[in-house]
């Protein structure tokens, strides 16, 4: 086996987990900024390489500043800006490898290299989005997007159990 496959593999094992963590983590919250907070706090303290774990959400058509981990982020960004407001506006999840190469990409953190974006609806509503980034080039894949895709679906399905209205 190579070094690579062994190292998805463990990925999508902590991803596997975190399907079961969630699920009884979302169940019997009752207070949406709790699940949102430690969802990126699991998140966080799950993987080494993601240096931030956020959430923008969806309020007065820009993305503002929700529960995160890690260093102090931009408070606001606006829809087709950066990374987070381009995966809003395109309404799909965003794998960056290098963020100096994406077109506008919003510097928070001068030190990360690679991101993640997934996008976040209700009902098929754009909410907002989950940020991770990471100080290593091409740290996230398509196991990454799989998982997070699906993570996010349970935090959704709560949220929305929640009445979840930003607004």
């Amino acid at each position: 086996m190579l070094k690579n496959d062994i190292k998805k593999e463990s990925k999508e094992t902590i991803y596997q987990s975190l399907l079961h963590l969630t699920e009884s983590l979302s169940n019997d919250e009752k207070e949406w900024i709790s699940l949102l907070s430690n969802f990126t706090a699991l998140l966080k303290q799950s993987f080494e390489t993601f240096s931030w774990v956020g959430f923008y959400l969806l309020k007065n058509s820009k993305l503002i500043l929700g529960p995160f981990q890690g260093k102090v982020a931009c408070s606001f960004i606006e829809l087709g800006k950066g990374v987070c407001g381009t995966s809003a506006v395109e309404r799909k999840t965003i794998i960056v490898d290098d963020v100096n190469k994406f077109p506008g990409h919003i510097a928070c953190d001068e030190n990360s290299r690679s991101e993640i974006v997934v996008p976040l609806f209700i009902n098929d509503q754009l909410i907002g989005v989950l940020d991770i980034d990471s100080y290593n080039y091409s740290n996230f894949d398509e196991v990454d997007k799989l998982y997070l895709e699906k993570l996010t679906s349970i935090i959704t399905e709560n949220l929305s159990r929640l009445n979840y209205k930003l607004n």
